[in-house]
């Protein structure tokens, strides 16, 4: 697949952002992000209790997957790729703006998750490091008292992306007093139709369900919406391998969407199978495996 050019990328970038694109793809256009940016957002909850591996406690843990897997990019904040990228110099990155905790519940108050730290930054972080720094990433909170901040942040943040030659991430989620159901695949298309207006590469969004089951048509009115932007479908709550990869496949060959962003279903596993669920995952997102296909990487076949 040939990328869309941004008009925003100037000319002397041109190729480092398409070289970047279909690196992050591996041509595909297609983006299997892992998602490393939970030690903010979900605290430890999400990295030590029953059924989660001891070494998921320790945040090399992800360095070490992201590092033997087959990955788009690892998407995870600033200072825990300064404190480890030394050691894992190989791994597609993509850095992480802003991240807020969950200890102040929605209804208590709309969320408002503030950049961190600036696109300069991080291009200069890359100059000096010589890290594989594919691009950025920013959470906003669509519906937010607060999202008037987060949207301009956000327009920035893509921008100067591109600028930089760099691809631009954004998570978009419906939360706050005013959302009543954040899987409403009006609401998701909405906040697809705002990713695009923001100019992302790629936005991570909510997947539309009707009884608990993926809702196909509501996906595809939610990729549609997006247009030139990619859809990429958050991977939520740990399921079976076998769930996981149906799931996502359908979400691509008949929702449409562009990819995935996947965290727990990856490093809540130990070493070797968490490496192996990557590449399954890798492999139908990128490489257009079947499922059967998928499921005998995951095995080690």
């Amino acid at each position: 697949m040939t990328p869309y050019l941004p008009a925003d990328v100037p000319a002397e970038y041109e190729k480092t952002f398409m070289d970047t694109f279909m690196e992050a793809t591996g041509g595909s256009g297609r983006l299997m992000l892992f998602a490393g940016d939970q030690k903010v957002e979900h605290l430890n909850n999400d990295f030590f209790g029953e059924g989660i591996p001891l070494e998921d406690n320790d945040p090399e843990h992800l360095f070490k997957v992201a590092s033997a897997a087959d990955i788009g990019v690892f998407a995870t904040q600033f200072g825990l790729i300064a404190r480890y990228a030394r050691d894992y110099n190989t791994i597609p990155y993509l850095v992480k703006l802003n991240a807020k905790t969950n200890l102040i519940p929605y209804e208590a108050k709309d969320p408002y998750s503030q950049q961190w730290l600036e696109v300069s930054d991080v291009v200069r972080f890359k100059a000096q490091s010589g890290l594989k720094i594919l691009g950025v990433g920013y959470t906003v909170y669509l519906g937010s008292e607060h999202e008037h901040a987060m949207l301009r942040e956000a327009a920035r943040i893509v921008h100067e992306a591109h600028q930089n030659g760099m691809i631009a991430v954004l998570w978009i989620y419906p939360k706050g007093n005013f959302v009543k159901d954040q899987h409403d695949r009006h609401l998701i298309a909405g906040a697809a139709g705002v990713g695009a207006a923001l100019g992302a590469d790629f936005v991570k969004l909510k997947v539309p369900y009707i009884g608990g089951e993926l809702d196909v048509d509501g996906l595809n009115e939610v990729t549609t919406a997006a247009g030139r932007s990619g859809v990429l479908c958050e991977g939520g709550n740990k399921t079976t391998p076998e769930a996981f990869l149906l799931e996502l496949h359908r979400q691509i060959h008949e929702g449409g969407s562009r990819g995935n962003g996947t965290g727990r279903n990856i490093h809540q596993r130990p070493f070797e199978e968490a490496v192996r669920m990557a590449n399954a995952i890798y492999a139908v997102t990128v490489k257009n495996a079947s499922v059967e296909e998928a499921l005998r990487i995951y095995s080690g076949e």
